[in-house]
């Protein structure tokens, strides 16, 4: 019988300094967030250099408060996992940094995780017996694709954004409407009170057949359509607006993700990253889900924004496997899904 895998995994791709124990993969025993949201919102976004900053001012007691919770001792870990990309850079390097020393320190393996792959093992979190294949639609901030998952660490993405995530174009749509940030549980907020089908913004049609992403255009048609209202001296019915915004990301995200799945003779869909916790996205994907016969999976809403639980499971299913990283392991801010560099 293996010997259980207990993996300290810190993850600060961002603006979270997250910590986690996880234990084989599956069992989350801590997971310690430090949001740095009420930091950035008065400059209507994340700052790189404030975020670096606070990562080192947080991660030494947010790795300490992920161990006390979860009732380990250092000298019961088994591996140190951390995130070494996608994100940005100056982030990425103050947890690679912190784990190299802690690894070293502790004299056990290093692992580097793509955060990407991160954001769909957090779904092996929220459902024990989930294995590959099956389809994954990673939403955030900074991501959006549409993967098959065909085995714990081979993916293939099917389709993804040619410019704006879609988390970054519902920043900038809730920004330009004056409602904050972060924008989408701004946008999402505001939409539960308006019209989605009040106005009719375009979905991006590419000439050749793909399954890609393209949200840079419907944002500017929304700042268009605005611009145009306040130039006609007309009101602005910001929750008409959030919701047809809303509506138009959602109807081209459930629909690359279904054709996903029929192309690939597939019954699953897990979806996965910040703005998998959206309602509007959870309604439409299970009403379609059922009318196909699809099964849909949401991790818990802590499980769908930047933690470091879901990097500790990614680690495990790499860590069995015999794959280690040594101490050159280097943050590249732009991983691809899939390459370890």
């Amino acid at each position: 019988m293996m010997k259980d895998v207990y993996i300290l995994a810190i993850e600060s791709s961002c603006d979270e300094t997250a910590a986690s124990v996880v234990k084989n993969g599956r069992e989350v025993l801590s997971n310690v967030i430090s949001s740095q949201i009420p930091i950035h919102q008065k400059f209507g976004g994340v700052v790189p250099e404030v975020a670096s900053r606070k990562h080192v001012e947080n991660i030494a007691s947010v790795v300490e408060m992920a161990l006390s919770e979860a009732g380990v001792k250092k000298e019961d870990l088994t591996l140190v996992a951390v995130t070494h990309g996608p994100g940005l850079v100056g982030a990425l390097l103050v947890g690679l940094q912190f784990a190299k020393g802690y690894a070293f320190s502790l004299g056990i393996p290093l692992l580097g995780v793509n955060h990407i792959e991160g954001h769909i093992a957090a779904n092996y979190i929220q459902y024990k017996n989930l294995t590959p294949p099956f389809v994954s639609l990673v939403v955030s901030g900074g991501h959006t694709f549409v993967v098959h998952v065909e085995d714990y660490d081979k993916f293939t993405v099917m389709g993804e954004t040619r410019d704006d995530a879609a988390g970054e174009a519902f920043d900038k749509v809730a920004r330009a409407l004056g409602l904050g940030y972060p924008g989408g549980p701004k946008i999402d907020a505001a939409a539960k009170k308006g019209d989605p089908y009040a106005i009719t913004f375009p979905k991006a049609r590419f000439h050749e057949d793909t399954l890609d992403f393209s949200f840079s255009g419907l944002k500017s048609a929304v700042l268009n359509y605005l611009n145009s209202e306040r130039q006609k001296g007309n009101d602005i019915h910001v929750e008409n607006v959030a919701a047809s915004f809303q509506r138009a990301v959602v109807s081209v995200l459930v629909e690359n993700a279904m054709k996903t799945i029929e192309t690939k003779h597939l019954d699953k869909i897990a979806v996965a990253g910040g703005v998998a916790s959206n309602s509007s996205l959870r309604e439409e994907l299970k009403k379609r889900g059922e009318e196909k016969g699809v099964e849909i999976l949401f991790p818990e809403m802590i499980l769908c924004t930047d933690n470091a639980a879901m990097i500790g499971s990614a680690a495990y299913f790499q860590y069995i496997k015999g794959k280690r990283s040594d101490n050159s392991l280097n943050a590249v801010p732009g991983l691809s899904l899939g390459r370890e560099a």
